[in-house]
């Protein structure tokens, strides 16, 4: 039985702890400026991205739909600043204004915000 718990109970702990370590593709307790690049690239953004004229990923979070200095999600910085203005969701852990799970018309705002930068509808969100 003990052999039994250490063949499977390790490589399942251990890949538990990668995704939990790669959550969004940032790490949060290091702020992302507008000079960094996200640590780990979206799949799906990179795919849609390299057509000329598309290349978006380092303005836009492609996970999470939103401006990527913006993203309460992968963001420290801009999650503090939403907390401090008392525009957070408990729950879902982002902001309220960013919430697309309590209200999913909130994404409007974001998808305008990108169409009027790149002249088409942006990416669905991953998360």
């Amino acid at each position: 039985m003990r052999g039994y718990l250490f063949s499977w109970g390790f490589p399942a702990a251990a890949v538990a702890l990668t995704v939990f370590l790669a959550g969004c593709g940032q790490s949060s307790s290091q702020p992302q400026t507008d000079t960094q690049e996200p640590a780990v690239e979206n799949a799906q953004a990179t795919a849609a991205d390299d057509s000329p004229g598309h290349n978006y990923k380092d303005w836009w979070c492609t996970e999470h739909g939103v401006p990527e200095k913006d993203c309460s999600i992968c963001n420290a910085q801009a999650a503090r600043q939403f907390k401090e203005k008392g525009d957070w969701c408990e729950e879902h852990g982002r902001a309220e204004s960013q919430c697309f799970l309590c209200d999913p018309s909130r994404a409007e705002k974001f998808a305008k915000l990108f169409e009027a930068k790149f002249g088409h509808a942006p990416p669905k969100p991953t998360e």
